[in-house]
């Protein structure tokens, strides 16, 4: 009788087949932040619930209002009034009794300014609609942490926009799409060779013949090759051609005719692994060779950057690694030790299967030897890893990558913004308004970046987003026009003096005409000019004076006790000197006469543009009106069906780092809706 699968098994049967128990357990033992709950924000948890974290909780300000029945599905009619975020816990929490959440309401700009210690207590930071000024002060709140990592998820009308923040994500199993079998018959081992040298090919009847291993076949091709060819392997393509007609000449025959026989039809396709010599991937190598991984001077292991008693374990086994490769392996890593299927017998399989185990088992206790010595040297106790541990790196040496995350500050200060790199971008297009192959000039998916946070400095100018004020949103259009011609004069100069006129209509996207409306992106402004209100967010910010803290079980005391006033809560532009425009805080376009600095020519909505400015009909060309024109039609709605989108993104990235498996996106990720592409921009 076979087994019976216990409940958590039947669950979760499906992902445990991609990230193993290993990755439920971190998934099951990790603890969430939630900042904003609408639409994006529930979308995106409610993928996490269901995949069985440990604990969640919610942190969000405002009540459920009848315009969050049209874009939000974790909300209900009969809940009009009620704390949002109390009632998307509580609908949360029936899609997964196994996992526990409470909420929070108080608005998530309040909470990051008063009381930056409630975050060191989650795992993951998930924050949803954030502006970018405070999106710069929860990273550096979240990286302040040691254990909280920060991920930002965005829906902007039919942008998305997603963005992960740590300082560096170690991942042991990055799982490539397609990877080579680590079979080493280029330069096979003295064990293998011997074990396909005690095959006599010719004396085998036809039903041995036809099941011994394609990798026995191979070796000993590539034996009687090297015999006749001075010891050299394939090089060529004649000789690979020929290699490959030797192999097939080995096959048995009926009347001069080859008999099928699939282990050959095997070795043919895989015969690319005799003359393939054995490399480490390019980012193992870079791994071998960072800082992280060395003792520094002499070994003690304390000092710089190197190797000490706060390593990761990561670094450790990466820097136990070299010393293996330049050591036992011989410039090669330890060997994986697994065989794909084929066709053999079982006994010859299981046989095959057993040297390759051996090799990888000796390999993996030559590196545990490393580790302990290591460890000893870092002034950390030599069982401090266990052998579980270093088996799996073993396995997964090939496998191993370390993404590094600018901060958020670093990415958006002048001194220290790619300007190049995002320019190149501009230039570059890669999707667009009307799709990636008929996009006019500046509608590229960079420059719903650089409109994404112009239109957060427009709402710190103005306190609304652009086309989000109580006229027609076209109203918005003539500015930001006007505005890129003010700006279109930068000088060339600096180092990052090249002038991309390609992207400067959008830097004015930061400064706007005065209005009055609310942070939250919750309402919905159709692309076709249907134009829905979103909620007055000043209006919910006054409502939520008192902050409390709840679980399932009823109101707890917050972790901070300091009052808030209402003027708190309140979204009052926190600078009143004009914020520099986007693209030149960048470096994409230099400052300087004319350049559009606040202290100089920068955008006035009062004053008339330079026609004269031929920069300024460069810039009207270089981010497309119709671009311009649609951001600020979106009003900052936040449409369900692009949350949802971006919350299986979300998600998806969040798995990624909570079971430390597959490649985290490295940079931003911007979601065009308009001509269905995605693009990753590094900054």
């Amino acid at each position: 009788m076979a087994p019976v699968a216990d409940p958590k098994s039947k669950r979760y049967d499906r992902q445990l087949r991609i990230w193993g128990t290993h990755g439920q357990q971190r998934l099951e033992s990790c603890c969430i932040c939630l900042l904003n709950c609408g639409p994006t924000g529930s979308e995106t948890l409610k993928n996490l619930v269901l995949g069985g974290i440990a604990s969640f909780t919610i942190v969000d300000g405002g009540k459920v209002e009848a315009r969050d029945l049209g874009n939000n599905f974790l909300v209900s009619a009969s809940s009009l009034g009620e704390p949002r975020a109390k009632v998307v816990t509580e609908l949360l929490q029936e899609l997964n009794e196994s996992v526990s959440g409470s909420y929070v309401e108080e608005v998530p700009e309040v909470l990051i300014a008063d009381n930056p210690a409630f975050f060191s207590g989650f795992d993951l930071v998930i924050a949803t609609q954030m502006r970018e000024q405070d999106a710069v002060a929860l990273d550096a709140i979240c990286r302040a942490t040691g254990r909280a990592r920060l991920l930002l998820v965005r829906s902007y009308g039919l942008v998305g926009y997603l963005r992960a923040s740590l300082p560096e994500h170690r991942i042991v199993e990055s799982k490539p799409d397609s990877q080579l079998d680590d079979l080493r018959l280029n330069a096979p081992w003295p064990e293998l060779s011997a074990f396909a040298a005690s095959f006599p090919l010719e004396q085998l009847d036809e039903v041995a013949h036809a099941h011994v291993p394609y990798v026995v076949l191979l070796l000993q091709a590539a034996e009687r090759w090297r015999g006749s060819h001075g010891g050299a392997l394939p090089a060529s393509g004649a000789d690979k051609s020929a290699f490959k007609a030797a192999v097939g000449s080995m096959r048995r025959t009926a009347d001069g005719v080859p008999l099928p026989s699939e282990n050959f039809d095997e070795a043919l396709k895989a015969a690319f692994h005799v003359w393939t010599p054995y490399s480490i991937p390019s980012e193992v190598r870079a791994l071998l060779a960072d800082d992280a991984a060395s003792l520094g001077g002499g070994g003690g292991g304390g000092g710089g950057s190197g190797l000490g008693p706060g390593s990761d374990d990561f670094w450790i086994l990466v820097a136990a690694l070299q010393a293996f490769v330049e050591a036992e392996g011989g410039g090669c890593l330890p060997l994986e030790g697994s065989i794909p299927d084929m066709h053999a017998t079982t006994d010859l399989y299981l046989r095959l299967a057993a040297v390759y185990r051996d090799k990888a088992e000796r390999d993996t206790a030559a590196v545990a030897g490393h580790v302990r010595r290591l460890l000893a040297a870092a002034g950390r106790p030599a069982d401090s890893i266990p052998a579980d541990t270093i088996k799996s790196y073993c396995r997964h040496a090939r496998h191993l990558r370390c993404v590094r995350y600018r901060t958020l500050a670093e990415e958006t200060a002048p001194d220290t913004a790619r300007g190049g790199a995002l320019a190149a971008a501009l230039a570059a297009g890669g999707g667009g308004f009307l799709g990636p192959t008929d996009a006019p000039p500046g509608s590229s998916d960079a420059a719903l970046y650089v409109l994404l946070r112009a239109a957060d400095r427009f709402f710190a100018q103005t306190g609304r987003y652009p086309g989000d004020g109580a006229g027609d949103p076209a109203d918005d259009v003539p500015l930001l026009r006007q505005a890129a011609q003010q700006v279109g004069g930068g000088r060339e100069g600096g180092g990052r003096g090249r002038r991309v006129a390609v992207a400067v209509a959008v830097a004015v996207a930061g400064q706007g005409r005065a209005g009055q409306g609310g942070a939250g992106q919750d309402g919905s402004t159709a692309a076709c000019g249907l134009r829905l209100r979103r909620r007055d967010e000043a209006s919910v910010r006054a409502r939520s004076h008192a902050r409390s803290f709840h679980s399932s079980n009823g109101p707890m005391p917050t972790a901070s006790a300091a009052a808030t006033s209402p003027s708190h809560h309140v979204c009052a532009p926190r600078c009143t000197a004009p914020p520099p425009q986007v693209l030149i805080d960048t470096g994409v376009v230099p400052g300087g006469a004319g350049g559009g600095s606040a202290s100089g020519g920068g955008f006035n909505p009062r004053k008339s543009p330079d026609s004269s400015s031929g920069s300024g009909a460069a810039a009207a060309a270089a981010v497309s009106e119709d671009l311009i024109a649609e951001f600020c039609r979106f009003g900052a709605a936040e449409l369900h069906v692009i949350a949802a989108f971006m919350g299986g993104v979300g998600a998806q990235e969040a798995i990624k780092l909570v079971t430390r498996q597959f490649v985290p996106l490295a940079g931003s990720l911007l979601y065009n809706a308009m001509a269905a592409t995605t693009t990753v921009l590094e900054l």
